[in-house]
């Protein structure tokens, strides 16, 4: 990039993730020879992403500037901050990956599951200072939904470059303070640029803090007489504690289903933020050996997700777990947008089965965000006080939205910069400019393959899943160039053909038509040629008929 768009003496600041978006967040900030990462995490899939399991940023650009690379550096343990590590690791070496607290326990236990991998992880602590060449990393501590949440400080010859991290401020947290003083001062040595979490940018309010959700917990529990099922983020270690500790209060035994929220309690237990006196745990197998009102479930699925462990429990198809009346099931969450109708019809099934399902709402405290509404957000940029303001982890509105607080708080107009994924930000002590772009797609990750999904994949699935598909299977005699027998119609998706007999064989016929005249009037035998011109056929004679687009596969058998 040094050559390409940077200037000598500038520092360059991009996302390949986080703009434009809410996931995949990945923060580079690149001076001369010296590249720091700021966090390496996937995005989930929406509904018409068919059969990806993740999303994850296009590492082209650390790929062919690799040898830049001095740190990635994680801000904490959500998968929207460190679930890319391993695809990351396996194109680009990384010298080393510093994180603290429950974040290294998480990130050891996901790369369990990739052991051919290697990795050097290293421990921060919020005093700590990185030091590289030109560049050095701090850290300050910050308030979230997950322990050990921290902003980053970059240190460039042109001033500091401040990240919050995804951030609220919770004056009564569950864990230790954010560390408003060393906030204060950073904005009191002057800040060059401050990338800030836009998440909440649109809510005109203080976030909620985590210890008016744990009374309210609390007090849910102990008007509860039957069995209790929750349902939360796993990744949201201050309530799962919250949970335990309301089921500890109410003497109930906690069964925990769905993987991530295993290894989310063993880890958490394993490294001293989940606590729980001996027995509090049980098997799924002793669950008959107590009374409903000496039970909770807690689980995954707050969010409908189809294979987790409530969507399976709602859908009857759970192996352990049966829906009874007079259970109730808490929704200790909020819908993340889009996934509103995948959890109504969870909450659906959960009332035909006769649950009595308590979600979030004015009168009933079962979540709150872990990140700062707008008031927050303003307080946020009081304390730092930066020259230059870059809204990051947030949708282009919320952006937008950010981008016009900061003004409002003191930011110059026209130092406020909204950007896309790739956009490259060149600074000095004194300016600011949007330098060109660097490559910044999105990389679909399907099972365990990296990139083997593209856009023209995708668009098939799409395809496949509205309309169907329709094959054509021909054999021809090479020798002869003669067709045997008529070609075969079959269908998978489209129309049932034992029950539409006259269009399998008119599609039959038609083929065979085009096939011999083809045949007839060509010298050789050209079967990618073939194939296409008949598949031009059916497509054109299909939506003719019936205002449909199936997949058309033609299938030529050579003998």
């Amino acid at each position: 990039m040094q050559d390409q768009l940077l200037k000598p003496h500038e520092v360059g600041v991009f996302a390949l993730g986080g703009l434009g978006e809410v996931g995949k967040n990945m923060y580079c900030v690149e001076y001369r020879d010296e590249i720091i990462i700021i966090d390496a995490g996937v995005m989930f899939p929406d509904e018409h992403l068919l059969g990806i399991d993740y999303v994850i940023p296009d590492y082209t650009y650390l790929q062919e500037n690799k040898d830049k690379i001095k740190a990635l550096v994680i801000t904490h343990g959500h998968e929207d901050h460190i679930g890319g590590i391993p695809w990351l690791l396996r194109h680009i070496d990384i010298p080393k990956i510093y994180a603290n607290g429950l974040a290294v326990g998480l990130i050891h236990n996901k790369m369990q599951e990739h052991r051919h991998l290697t990795y050097r992880l290293l421990e921060f602590f919020e005093n700590d200072i990185i030091r590289f060449d030109k560049l050095s990393v701090g850290f300050f501590r910050t308030n979230h939904s997950i322990p050990d949440s921290f902003g980053v400080v970059v240190k460039t010859p042109h001033g500091n470059i401040v990240h919050t991290g995804d951030f609220k401020f919770d004056f009564t947290p569950t864990g230790p303070d954010a560390d408003y003083a060393k906030m204060a001062r950073l904005g009191q040595k002057g800040t060059l640029l401050m990338t800030s979490d836009s998440t909440n940018a649109e809510l005109d309010t203080f976030t909620k803090s985590e210890a008016t959700v744990s009374e309210s917990i609390k007090d849910i529990f102990t008007k509860i007489d039957g069995r209790v099922v929750v349902a939360t983020f796993a990744s949201n270690v201050h309530r799962v504690q919250q949970i335990i500790e309301a089921s500890i209060a109410t003497n109930r035994k906690v069964a925990i289903f769905g993987r991530s929220m295993e290894k989310t309690v063993d880890v958490g237990q394993s490294m001293g933020y989940i606590k729980a006196p001996h027995g509090t745990f049980v098997s799924a197998r002793a669950l008959k050996h107590f009374s409903p009102h000496e039970i909770t479930i807690l689980c995954t699925g707050s969010q409908g997700e189809p294979f987790a462990a409530l969507s399976r429990i709602a859908a009857g198809t759970h192996r352990d777990i049966k829906i009874a009346p007079g259970d109730t099931v808490i929704f200790s969450s909020s819908p993340i947008p889009g996934n509103q109708s995948s959890v109504s019809k969870t909450i659906n099934m959960l009332f035909k089965r006769e649950a009595n399902v308590i979600t979030h709402s004015p009168l009933t405290d079962t979540h709150t965000s872990g990140h700062g509404g707008n008031e927050e957000l303003k307080l946020m940029l009081k304390l730092i006080k930066p020259k230059f303001f870059l809204p990051v982890h947030g949708e282009h509105r919320m952006l937008k939205m950010h981008a016009e607080t900061g003004i409002a708080c003191g930011v110059k107009r026209g130092n406020e910069f909204v950007l896309d994924n790739g956009d490259v930000l060149a600074l000095t002590k004194s300016s600011a400019r949007v330098a060109g772009k660097v490559p910044a797609g999105n990389v679909y990750i399907d099972g365990k393959g990296i990139g083997d999904v593209g856009s023209v994949v995708l668009r098939d699935r799409k395809i496949l899943s509205e309309d169907g598909l329709l094959s054509a299977i021909i054999t021809i005699d090479a020798d002869t160039k003669m067709m045997h027998g008529k070609p075969i119609i079959m269908s998978r998706g489209f129309v049932y053909m034992r029950d539409n007999t006259p269009l399998a064989n008119e599609l039959s016929t038609m083929v065979a038509d085009h096939v011999h005249d083809t045949l007839k009037n060509t010298k050789g035998l050209n079967v990618a040629e073939l194939k296409k011109s008949i598949t031009r056929l059916l497509n054109d004679h299909i939506y003719t008929k019936t205002e449909r687009n199936p997949m058309v596969l033609p299938v030529i058998k050579t003998i």
